[in-house]
């Protein structure tokens, strides 16, 4: 079967100034971020699945998932120190204080909650902060949902607390007191209107994927931390780019993104992963075909050739025309 991303084009993604309110260790190598509008208005609406673009000032921009309640005073995220990140993970648990002023640019959904009959909910490691708030609204909706949520130890696993309260529908399971998640188990037999939304290591989803081979299309959803790996193709030559809103052309070099070639000609594409993961850079193809690279768009959504991400996806000919 396909897994797909569910994904709402957000209206009300904004720029915003935050202040940090709190920092607060939530498991080994984890923290959470409370962060406050700076001029004291409420905060955007948002739904679960949404995330932020936030502006960090060493210069790194970073996707975080929101994952705490729909209180318009304060927005939560929850960020995983990666020691072979980019630092942007070390530059929040070692030098972000509260009081800080941070800006971002949200929220946006690429992991829509739909309605269903009821929720299979299957979290890796730090993949449990989108998920968290689809657990709440299931339960506010009294739809029911279950949730498998695996991580290396009981104390590296964020939330812990948090998600005591839902009793026996929560099912903790460290890899070291209780080996590898249990997918042939709960995913062995398909279940009618079931909807399964998964989140974490590539390899977790890749194995939710396999297990569910038998399921009716499109009943898994997913979203990626990591992009999905391509096959290098022809496209990887050099091709003309032309801005038509700010009128210029570039030549896109051999290993060189069409985001960096826009960029050092002057055209500033909103971004911020630079792997083809979060969509903030999504830019709409006025004529051409591209070659998609991304980890985002769906299949019909390549085959329409609307848009395209920017930092990752190429020509699959020799000119591409960007509403840019």
């Amino acid at each position: 079967m396909g897994a797909v991303i569910r994904r709402e084009h957000d209206s009300h993604a904004v720029d915003l100034t935050f202040l940090v309110r709190q920092v607060r260790w939530e498991a080994h190598d984890v923290v959470s971020v409370l962060l406050e509008s700076a001029d004291g208005n409420p905060l955007p609406p948002w739904t679960p699945g949404s995330h932020l673009d936030l502006h960090l000032p060493n210069g790194l921009t970073r996707n975080y998932s929101l994952c705490g309640t729909s209180d318009p005073r304060v927005w939560r995220i929850g960020v995983l120190r990666e020691p072979q990140g980019g630092g942007g993970s070390a530059y929040i648990h070692d030098s972000l204080r509260v009081g800080a002023e941070l800006h971002g640019h949200g929220p946006r959904n690429n992991f829509l909650l739909e309605p269903a009959a009821s929720y299979l909910f299957i979290a890796g490691g730090i993949g449990i902060t989108p998920i968290l708030p689809m657990v709440r609204q299931a339960e506010e909706q009294g739809v029911p949902w279950q949730l498998l949520y695996g991580g290396r130890t009981r104390a590296s696993m964020a939330f812990l607390d948090e998600l005591a309260d839902f009793g026996d529908r929560v099912q903790v399971h460290p890899q070291d007191e209780l080996g590898l998640l249990p997918l042939a188990e709960v995913l062995g037999e398909p279940v009618p209107d079931r909807l399964v939304y998964c989140c974490g290591p590539a390899a977790l989803m890749d194995a939710v994927e396999a297990a569910m081979a038998a399921w009716p299309a499109e009943s898994l959803v997913i979203e990626r931390f990591r992009p999905v790996e391509h096959v290098e193709s022809t496209s990887a030559d050099a091709f003309e780019v032309v801005a038509a809103k700010s009128g210029v052309t570039v030549t896109v070099a051999p290993g060189e993104s069409v985001l960096a070639a826009l960029e050092r000609s002057g055209v500033m594409i909103p971004n911020s992963c630079r792997e083809g993961i979060c969509g903030t850079c999504e830019t709409r193809i006025v004529e051409g075909v591209a070659d998609h690279r991304d980890s985002l768009l769906s299949d019909a959504e390549r085959e329409s050739m609307a848009t395209m991400m920017v930092c990752v996806s190429r020509a699959a000919g020799s000119r591409l025309v960007l509403d840019a």
